[in-house]
């Protein structure tokens, strides 16, 4: 869950900031000094807030990278242009082109929906606090806690929020913090107490830690 942090100075819009948060939880945390030591600035993975932006964390969740990114490739392909009015219009062969699966072709619908009847406002969402960003998100049938949570920190730039059911971000704390098993999305939340109001800057060094301990690019990984 994302903390009550509204965005303001420390909206995490470019490197300069993301440096700056850098610093404040090293301070805070010596293990994150140290991580942030031998990776250096992770990346700051920003992507425009928005319908799009929200429609791309969903259809990247739950596979592969390279799967992902060869069927967000072709639902471009298939609707052109990723818009609300698009997607509601289309039919299931059109999202079954896509690649998409009958889960995500409901949450999109349903996403769709949302936004065309007014009830999922992202202009609204955006000047929302975090907390109330991320409870607007959840009321939409089919998104999660980790895809709003993901949103918030991709595409909204909030300095703490927190995909607690990340499981990349579960592996790289347990192995950062020397945990026996990898923590669940519970303790998760739990562990992420220590490093308020910086939990976004902290997910993206363990993002980077886990790619290290994968040897690939650093990314969200899937819900748990």
């Amino acid at each position: 869950m994302s903390s009550a942090q509204g965005k303001g100075a420390d909206t995490i819009e470019a490197e300069a900031d993301l440096d700056r948060l850098l610093a404040a939880l090293g301070r805070q945390c010596p293990d994150m000094a140290r991580l942030h030591g031998e990776l250096g600035c992770p990346p700051l993975r920003r992507r425009p807030a928005g319908f799009e932006g929200l429609v791309h964390i969903v259809v990247f969740q739950q596979i592969s990278l390279a799967a992902a990114r060869a069927i967000w490739e072709r639902t471009l392909g298939v609707f052109g242009s990723i818009t609300p009015a698009v997607l509601a219009a289309a039919g299931d062969e059109d999202f079954r082109a896509a690649g998409q699966s009958r889960p995500k072709i409901r949450t999109l619908r349903a996403m769709a929906a949302a936004v065309l009847d007014g009830s999922l406002d992202f202009d609204a969402i955006g000047r929302l606090e975090a907390d109330a960003a991320h409870a607007a998100l959840v009321q939409v049938k089919g998104i999660g806690p980790w895809t709003a949570d993901v949103y918030l920190l991709s595409c909204l730039g909030h300095p703490d929020a927190w995909p607690a059911g990340d499981v990349a971000l579960q592996a790289a704390a347990g192995d950062l913090l020397g945990l026996a098993a990898r923590p669940d999305a519970k303790a998760m939340a739990a562990l992420g107490e220590r490093w308020r109001p910086y939990r976004a800057v902290a997910a993206r060094l363990l993002w980077a830690h886990y790619a290290r301990l994968r040897g690939r690019a650093a990314e969200p990984a899937t819900t748990a």
